[in-house]
């Protein structure tokens, strides 16, 4: 896991790759991160399910708490072939690109209720909220590769 060398600003590069995933999916409903956690938190609220897309190896190092896994290269939905079409869901990746895509093909699907987390995981780890192993906290994050790793304010490991 990588940290920033001096004069790179990942808040920058992230507001950059928000803005063209915003033009490359214009019809796609985003959530910040401060909206999620909050919603996380509001008992009253029905609660989302949580989707991960990212690979099965960035999953494998940490991921949000309980969340259902769907990958972005083969997506296959039957995991939620129970879910209601109008329950509200949360879709994240490292950045927000490839769930961008998924939250697309769910709302193909017929499910109304779909969100995309803007800054994915790694926004969400910048900003020091909880990520999971094995149901255990933890601080590291799958930098997807070195050149997006270093979105990444620090390295949690």
């Amino acid at each position: 896991m990588r940290s920033l060398k001096a004069g790179q600003s990942p808040s920058l590069i992230l507001k950059f790759c928000k803005i063209l995933i915003r033009l490359k999916f214009p019809n796609i409903r985003q959530i910040t991160t401060t909206e999620f956690a909050q919603w996380l938190l509001n008992s009253a609220k029905p609660q989302p399910l949580v989707v991960d897309a990212r690979s099965q190896a960035e999953y494998e190092v940490s991921h949000l708490k309980s969340v259902v896994h769907i990958d972005p290269h083969a997506p296959d939905f039957t995991a939620l072939s129970a879910v209601a079409k109008d329950t509200p869901i949360v879709v994240y990746c490292s950045i927000g690109y490839r769930s961008a895509k998924i939250a697309q093909r769910l709302e193909q699907e017929g499910f109304s209720g779909v969100f995309n987390l803007n800054g994915g995981i790694f926004q969400w780890a910048n900003e020091g909220r909880p990520i999971f192993r094995d149901e255990k906290p933890t601080n590291l994050v799958h930098p997807y590769n070195a050149m997006w790793g270093k979105l990444l304010k620090v390295s949690r490991n």
